[in-house]
């Protein structure tokens, strides 16, 4: 049973969106269940000044994402980054036992959204597109796999049907 905040969070999501000229970018996905999350930032004055978020996902994924949203705007990075799964799930009056997990992307993506702005100030140029998975095919060369699912995908499809991940094509086929 979802509480009322949940279901909230889930039927009117707050912050759901792209920041296209964002300052810290956060991706996580959780395979066994094909939830992912993106996380935008803005900073300023070490505050989190806007924040965004994109999910595919189940309910609780997408209430968990605007959930982590709301708790970070405005806060400072370092209050950001001590920012829990367990906090999420409080703030959400609680999430069923078999969607616990939901709670851990939000936190997992808001700090690697943190870190990849850490990052960027630190003048680490991180390319997102190379740090995911690369597109591959099965052992013996037949059929092709999503790196995140592992459900088996049409060899040029853009993306997963199952988990909605874009699939990059490094190799032709």
């Amino acid at each position: 049973m979802y509480s009322q905040t949940v279901m909230d969070h889930f039927k009117n999501p707050r912050n759901v969106g792209e920041i296209h000229d964002a300052d810290g970018v956060g991706e996580v996905g959780n395979p066994v269940c094909g939830d992912m999350m993106n996380i935008y930032i803005k900073v300023k004055d070490n505050r989190i000044d806007d924040i965004k978020f994109k999910t595919f996902g189940c309910g609780s994924a997408i209430a968990v994402s605007s959930m982590i949203t709301e708790m970070a705007k405005g806060k400072t990075l370092e209050e950001a980054m001590k920012i829990t799964n367990k906090d999420v799930a409080e703030a959400l009056d609680g999430l069923p036992k078999n969607k616990l997990h939901c709670s851990n992307l939000g936190a997992d993506a808001l700090h690697a959204a943190i870190k990849n702005y850490l990052d960027r100030k630190a003048g680490k140029v991180v390319d997102l597109e190379k740090a995911r998975e690369e597109h591959v095919k099965a052992p013996g060369g037949e059929g092709c796999y999503c790196p995140y699912c592992q459900k088996e995908v049409a060899e040029e499809a853009p993306f997963c049907l199952f988990c909605g991940t874009e699939i990059p094509h490094e190799h032709d086929h």
